[in-house]
């Protein structure tokens, strides 16, 4: 990766989560792919986020569509906002392509009806499926779970907090500016391990949601941080 902004790929990137982050790190400056596992729906994807762009006044901007594996290959940091169900299927088709990259996973296991209700998956979470499958070459962090897409794709200022989980340190540092680019705090939450409590944490999240009709976020206190 260059002292430039890193191009970063977002797989599964047109639905509301990952619309939502492209649009945010878009408008930060950098260099988006969304992709797919058709090119059609990517490219609907950046036709709509580039309307948006083009409203807000904002004239210079890069958002490309590319089918998942294209986009994977050129990003230096890649995104993955698929279904849990889809996870290992996606994986393993970019996987030839990511050694040396960061892989950020944004999967929660969720298990439909009931997904406000934690059921997190033999291996401990997402995070850690996604870290098995690729291996030690390919750095896994598990961020964004407990963020509301609503909130990334009304485009105004975000009052909410993500926990950046990873083994590797550097990896989440990387993570953490990707954050900070998207309009939010990170913070590091240790390993890929104690994904397990961030993506729990979504289940309960959805169920705050439905009872008080809203679309709730977390926000860490005591730290100094502003």
């Amino acid at each position: 990766m260059s002292e430039s902004l890193p191009i970063i790929a977002i797989l599964g990137g047109t639905g509301d989560l990952g619309t939502g982050l492209a649009r945010r790190w878009t408008e930060a400056g950098y260099r988006v792919i969304i992709g797919s596992r058709t090119q059609e729906k990517a490219i609907d994807a950046v036709n709509n986020l580039t309307a948006v762009m083009n409203e807000r006044g904002i004239a210079e901007f890069t958002v490309e569509a590319m089918e998942n594996f294209e986009a994977a290959e050129i990003a230096d940091i890649v995104t993955l906002t698929v279904p849990f169900s889809h996870q290992q299927s996606v994986l393993e088709l970019v996987k030839p392509v990511l050694q040396d990259k960061i892989l950020i996973d944004v999967t929660v296991p969720l298990v439909p009806p009931k997904v406000a209700r934690v059921q997190l998956p033999a291996e401990g979470s997402a995070g850690q499926i996604a870290q098995n499958i690729l291996g030690e070459g390919i750095r896994v962090v598990s961020a964004f779970q407990n963020v509301a897409a609503a909130h990334l794709q009304d485009g105004n200022e975000l009052n909410c907090d993500v926990l950046v989980c990873g083994d590797s340190k550097d990896a989440r540092s990387e993570v953490i500016k990707l954050v900070q680019g998207a309009g939010m705090r990170g913070f590091h939450a240790g390993s890929i391990a104690n994904a397990a409590a961030v993506e729990a944490m979504t289940s309960v999240l959805i169920f705050v949601n439905k009872q008080y009709k809203c679309h709730a976020g977390i926000c860490i206190t005591g730290t100094g941080e502003q």
